[in-house]
C-alpha cells in the first residue's frame, strides 16, 4: 500500500512512519505548513519541519512540505478569532483535523496516487462487517479520539493510525531503538499559532480587539473588572477579581460580550442537567433517541453517563455547565472505547 504519512516533527508521527515501513508499505513523508506566522510552542515551527525532514532521511523515505496556510487561516484561525469575539470557547485542533489533516491533506494524497494517509494520533481505526469504527488509543492518558470525532466512514476508510495500539512510553522506546532524533522530544501542548511569549491576549488583541468588562454577581451587584471579556470562559475561576468578600470561590457563569459583562456565582450555579449540541457529526449512524451514551467534554476528561435525545445530551446527574463552543464527544455506553461522534455546545 502507498501511504502518505503526515510527519509533524514529533515522535509519534516519526514512529508511525517507521512502523509502516516495517509492515512493508511504500511510505512517503509530508509535513503540513499550516501557520504562516510566528510559532514557538506548537507544531508549525521551522524546527519541527526540519525534525520531520531529518527523520525521513533517517528512515530513507522521501519527504515533502505542503503549504495549506490559506485553508488554515480560513477554517481554523478565522473561526478561532470569531468564536472568542462572540464569547464562545473554540477548539482549533478539532477544526484542523476536520478541514486540513483529514480533508485537504487526504484529498491531496488521493490525487497523488496514494492509497491512504497516516498520522501519529493515539487512536485506532477498527474494521468491522458494518464498516469502520473510531476507537480510543491503547494509552488512555494520550487518547486523541476526542479530537478525531469529526471523522466519518469515508475518511476512516483511508486513514491509518499506526501508534494507536502503543503506549506513549513504547513509542519513545521504539524511536530510541531506531535512533530517531525525535525520540526524547517533548509533546506539543499548545495551539500552534499562539506563541508562548504573547499568548491569547496578544494574538486576539491584534485581530479582533479586546474589551474590559464589569464583573457582577447573580443579583447584578458590581464586584470587579476584567481586562478582556473575550478571554473569559464559562466555569473560569481565576483572573476575575471576584472574591467579593464571600470567602467562597466564584466562577464565571455567564459571559456577555456585547454587554461587556461577566456574571459570577458559586459552583452550584454552574450545574446543568443537559446541553444542546450544534452541528453534530457521526462516525457512522447517530445513536437512537433515548439511548444511553458516555459524554466527554474535554480531551482527557471523564466520559460521563448521559442520554441522547433529539440533539441534546442529558446527564444522569447535573454537571458543571459546558462552555458554548466546547466540543461534547459521545462514546458507546456498552463499549466505552468506541467513539460515536459529537458536536459543540450551543
Amino acid at each position: 500500500m502507498r501511504v502518505l504519512v503526515g510527519m509533524s516533527g514529533g515522535v509519534d508521527s516519526s514512529v508511525a512512519a517507521a512502523l509502516l515501513l516495517e509492515q512493508g508499505h511504500e511510505v512517503v513523508g509530508a509535513t503540513l505548513k499550516l501557520w504562516g506566522g510566528a510559532s514557538d510552542s506548537g507544531c508549525c515551527s521551522v524546527a519541527d519541519v526540519d525534525d520531520a525532514r531529518r527523520v525521513a532521511q533517517q528512515l530513507g523515505v522521501a519527504h515533502h512540505v505542503f503549504s495549506f496556510t490559506d485553508d488554515f487561516d480560513e477554517h481554523v484561525v478565522a473561526p478561532y478569532v470569531a468564536e472568542h469575539a462572540a464569547g464562545r470557547t473554540p477548539n482549533p485542533c478539532i477544526e484542523c483535523n476536520r478541514h486540513l489533516k483529514f480533508d485537504r491533506f487526504l484529498r491531496r494524497a488521493l490525487v497523488l496516487g496514494f492509497d491512504a494517509v497516516a498520522t501519529g494520533h493515539h487512536a485506532r481505526v477498527a474494521v468491522t462487517q458494518a464498516g469502520f469504527e473510531l476507537r480510543r488509543g491503547a494509552d488512555q492518558a494520550k487518547d486523541q479520539s476526542y479530537v478525531l470525532h469529526v471523522l466519518g466512514q469515508e475518511q476512516l476508510a483511508r486513514i491509518l493510525l499506526p501508534v494507536g495500539d502503543l503506549r506513549k512510553d513504547e513509542v519513545r522506546r521504539r524511536a530510541a531503538a531506531l535512533g530517531l532524533r525525535t525520540a526524547a522530544k517533548p509533546d506539543s501542548q499548545d495551539v500552534c499559532f499562539i506563541t508562548a511569549s504573547g499568548g491569547r491576549s496578544a494574538f486576539l488583541g491584534a485581530r479582533t480587539g479586546l474589551h474590559p468588562a464589569d464583573v457582577v454577581d447573580r443579583g447584578g451587584a458590581p464586584i470587579g473588572r476584567v481586562d478582556a471579556v473575550e478571554l473569559v470562559t464559562i466555569g473560569q475561576r481565576r483572573g476575575l477579581g471576584a472574591a467579593g468578600g464571600t470567602g467562597r470561590p466564584r466562577y464565571a457563569v455567564e459571559v456577555d460580550v456585547p454587554g461587556r459583562r461577566v456574571v459570577v456565582g458559586d459552583s452550584d450555579d454552574l450545574l446543568r442537567g443537559s446541553v444542546q449540541l450544534a452541528k453534530p457529526s457521526w462516525v457512522d449512524t447517530p445513536p437512537a433517541d433515548g439511548s444511553a451514551v458516555l459524554a466527554q467534554i474535554s480531551a482527557h476528561g471523564p466520559a460521563l453517563v448521559a442520554r441522547w435525545a433529539t440533539g441534546r445530551v442529558a446527564w444522569t446527574q447535573p454537571q458543571r455547565a459546558v462552555a458554548p463552543g466546547q466540543a461534547v464527544v459521545l462514546y458507546d455506553a456498552t463499549d466505552p472505547d468506541r467513539c460515536l461522534g459529537g458536536g459543540t455546545a450551543s
